[in-house]
């Protein structure tokens, strides 16, 4: 009976080491610099989308002031990805602010225009498209890695 129990054993302990060691592998492939700085931009694109529906939903709402992504997030992105930190990429967190740079070019003091949250959405829905491919090459790599199949 002990004998019957001893290989059920390592076979349980070596599916367990297996797949601790997949975890792991797994964990590297996704923690690179290049892929949580695409994924992060991505974030940050659905972010800034929302941003965007929210100026263009208030856009007859006197004293509305306009908000986008914090400036600051680009800069800190730019030195994140030149350090190659993965925890420093991980570590930026995006937030929506009230744009100090718009200007209230008309008499109910809102200051979003129109015409430029439609230039900025169009802009933003390029990125996200970029960004999403960027996201799904580096999947794609690993699916082929696994399958041998693109």
């Amino acid at each position: 009976m002990k004998s019957a129990v001893i290989p059920r054993f390592l076979t349980v302990a070596y599916w367990l080491l297996n797949r601790a060691e997949t975890v792991v592998m797994i964990d590297a492939l996704f923690s690179q610099p290049n892929y949580l700085a695409a994924k992060k931009m991505l974030d940050v694109s659905t972010m800034r989308h929302e941003a965007i529906a929210s100026n263009l939903s208030n856009l007859g709402t006197p004293n509305y002031k306009r908000v986008d992504v914090s400036r600051s997030f680009e800069t800190q992105l730019s030195h994140a990805v030149a350090s190659k930190e993965s925890a420093q990429i991980a570590g930026i967190r995006p937030e929506i602010v009230v744009d100090a740079n718009a200007n209230a070019g008309r008499s109910d003091g809102n200051t979003v225009q129109l015409e430029n949250e439609l230039l900025k959405l169009n802009q933003n829905m390029i990125e996200h498209t970029l960004e999403t491919q960027l996201v799904t090459g580096a999947l794609l790599k690993l699916r082929l890695a696994i399958t041998g199949r693109a």
